[in-house]
């Protein structure tokens, strides 16, 4: 929790059942100031590290979140309403993007030579990526743990500090990963520092003097943060969500299509930002598809038990958008073919599969973020491509082919930022893939080696090794030897 007295309080409710779970403070602009500047501080040790110590470092945290993934996992699921073996599995996951991270950072951010040209061939010259300093990380609620750490660890890998402000809906899950990172390494205690709050938390996080900010959320929320940035020109990282598609060719094999799609259109009950909400089929095979999704989709229920095969929705507000996508898909001619409008009992929404939604529907041009997929029938796998890249969102998508090859080829032709060939959401498994979009999928990479370097400002420097034998750079060069020097480059240049 941020220094100072907060003068506000919020508490946070169980999304299944209403009930309260623990209080937190609303932190302000004096609270988010204090964190920042004492961050600050703790850092200019932090940076000072080798490499390799800061990897133990954070090593030492990777295995302290896994000693008490149950723990951290409890709270996961208890504010986000999502089944405890999913919550697992989230912070699993996000364990192996830590490794990775703590692993990588020497080997990426290094000092590197690079070659210099002709009339620099005295000087030798490298770049090396330094922290930027102390990064702000507003993070969502969907994924508290996995989300966040694409920030939060490969910033603290790269040698910055942190001020995270988790969603005021998971506010336990941040401070417990910050409670751990000051328990393993208590010598850098409030390298990690979390303020709690609602929207205008963020904002002044936004607004703290922090050296570069990660959002994940909205297109609407991420364009007001941003504006609250370009006040300072502090650099700004946006994860905004997406509309995801998903391209199934003729020979695609079915079943196993069928088991992705909903898998990843309806598991965290349709929350993932990267998760299956469009999907064109080729026309020979969709009537098949519809069917084999259809049968599996009708067999998995939304509860708070153990026997739950995905939970609540977690944030109130977005079973609303869930209902109008679904009533004005069914209305402008959509055909149901799981549930319908009748599938929204809050808390809960129960499978949704839809077909031949108007390609202006809602539900085809806003995220729905529910466990709601439409199914699309396409007279070819161009036509599936030019209708997937048609979204405002370019975050992820998938193709299913019967050939590894063709559908990489197929991949390369979307407007999105990752992509699977016959799987769904494989690349966010992959530590060393980098993972963001562009459009209304926001701008800029986490994960991978683009994402420690994002957290890092680049520094060239040269270093004149002898004098070199015309010297341009001076005053005292006559005439004659800079005409020379031009024509000799102007010679070379225009050779091929």
């Amino acid at each position: 929790m941020a220094d100072g007295t907060a003068t506000a309080t919020f508490v946070t409710h169980s999304p299944a059942t209403g009930e309260r779970i623990a209080e937190h403070p609303v932190d302000g602009p004096e609270q988010v100031s204090r964190a920042v500047a004492r961050a600050r501080e703790v850092q200019k040790g932090w940076a000072a590290l080798p490499a390799s110590r800061r990897r133990d470092h954070l090593l030492r945290w990777k295995k302290a979140l896994a000693t008490e993934l149950d723990e951290v996992a409890r709270t996961v699921s208890e504010e986000t309403g999502k089944p405890a073996g999913d919550a697992a599995l989230e912070v699993v996951l996000t364990l192996e993007h830590l490794a990775w991270a703590a692993r990588n950072a020497e080997r990426v951010l290094r000092r590197r030579k690079v070659g210099t040209g002709l009339f620099t061939v005295h000087q030798r010259a490298s770049l090396v990526h330094r922290p930027l300093g102390v990064i702000g990380v507003i993070g969502p609620w969907n994924y508290p743990v996995y989300t966040p750490m694409g920030s939060l660890g490969y910033a603290l890998a790269a040698g910055n500090a942190v001020v995270f402000k988790p969603s005021e809906l998971t506010p336990g899950t941040g401070l417990a990963l910050a409670r751990l990172f000051d328990a393993a390494v208590p010598a850098h205690a409030g390298l990690l520092s979390v303020v709690t709050g609602p929207g205008s938390t963020g904002d002044a996080l936004a607004r703290s003097g922090v050296d570069k900010l990660a959002f994940t959320g909205s297109p609407g929320t991420a364009r007001t943060v941003m504006a609250a940035c370009a006040e300072t020109l502090t650099p700004f990282l946006a994860e905004c969500g997406g509309k995801d598609a998903v391209i199934v060719a003729a020979d695609a094999d079915l079943d196993a299509t069928a088991d992705a799609v909903v898998w990843g259109a309806l598991g965290n009950a349709g929350q993932t930002c990267a998760g299956v909400e469009r999907v064109y089929a080729v026309r020979e095979v969709h009537a098949a598809l519809c069917e084999r999704v259809a049968e599996r989709a009708g067999k998995l229920r939304p509860g708070s038990g153990a026997e739950a095969d995905y939970g609540p929705m977690t944030l109130p507000s977005q079973v609303g958008v869930v209902e109008r996508h679904v009533t004005g898909a069914v209305a402008a001619g959509a055909r149901a073919l799981v549930g319908g409008p009748e599938s929204v009992r809050a808390p809960y929404v129960a499978p949704v599969v839809l077909t031949g939604v108007p390609e202006d529907a809602a539900a085809m041009t806003e995220e729905t973020f529910g466990p709601v997929v439409a199914i699309n029938a396409v007279a070819d796998v161009d036509e599936a491509v030019e209708r997937a890249n048609a979204s405002r969102y370019a975050l992820g998508a998938a193709v299913f082919c019967g050939s590894g090859r063709t559908g990489a080829a197929i991949a390369a032709r979307l407007r999105a930022g990752a992509a699977s060939v016959n799987s769904v959401l494989g690349f966010a498994a992959v530590p060393a893939l980098p993972f963001g979009g562009s459009g209304d999928s926001g701008f800029g990479r986490i994960h991978g080696e683009e994402g420690l370097r994002a957290f890092t400002s680049v520094q060239s420097v040269t270093v004149q090794r002898f004098a070199p034998p015309v010297a341009l750079t001076s005053f005292e060069v006559p005439a004659a030897t800079r005409e020379r020097a031009v024509r000799l480059a102007r010679s070379l240049h225009r050779r091929r």
